[in-house]
């Protein structure tokens, strides 16, 4: 007895198979019918276990967004010298964007055409903010050039760890090893800001 494809077929599943399909199309080009080709099943199959597209949408970016604002909870985050902190912060932000490449991906595109998005978009700010304050206070002790402007700091970490999702590929086939790259990152941004380099 064969099972239809439908009855294999998951709320995980399909929200990986839209995140690939916003992806390549944008999430405006991206319709119903497209996202029930690529996963196989009708669009009412979908819709018994979504409202619809934006739901989707938010389910994806808030699998991204959690897996950020976590970070800023562990004990790497909350515990230590500011500077130490933020290092962590950004190392964690770097290994969180490799796990959840796709998820983060399609958070980082996300533009503000929909209440999910400016939503969304509000998170990501938020967690940039945070981010920002770590490094203003790691300034304020001491611990980064007082000679940088730590807005335009910011910017470029930020610039540099989001530029990840562009070309950072896992390993095999031609990929780099994520604790390189993690290192990288944080050796770049910091051996540059810290007073003691």
């Amino acid at each position: 007895m064969t099972t239809a494809k439908r009855d294999t077929y998951t709320p995980e599943t399909l929200l990986t198979v839209a995140v690939r399909i916003f992806n390549e199309r944008g999430y405006d080009g991206t319709s119903m019918e497209h996202l029930s080709k690529a996963a196989g099943i009708s669009k009412s199959s979908i819709y018994h276990h979504v409202a619809g597209k934006e739901e989707l949408l938010r389910r994806a970016v808030s699998r991204a967004l959690d897996a950020l604002f976590a970070i800023l909870d562990e004990p790497g985050a909350v515990r230590g010298r500011t500077i130490e902190r933020v290092e962590y912060v950004t190392r964690r932000t770097v290994e969180v964007l490799m796990a959840e490449l796709p998820y983060v991906t399609l958070l980082l595109r996300v533009r503000g055409n929909t209440k999910t998005e400016r939503w969304a978009m509000e998170r990501r700010r938020e967690f940039d903010q945070r981010v920002a304050d770590l490094l203003k206070a790691a300034a304020a002790d001491g611990d980064l050039r007082a000679d940088m402007d730590m807005r335009l700091a910011t910017r470029l970490l930020f610039g540099m760890v989001n530029s990840l999702v562009e070309w950072y590929r896992p390993l095999p086939g031609g990929g780099y090893d994520g604790d390189q790259v993690a290192e990288a990152v944080v050796r770049l941004a910091f051996d540059g800001l810290r007073t003691d380099s």
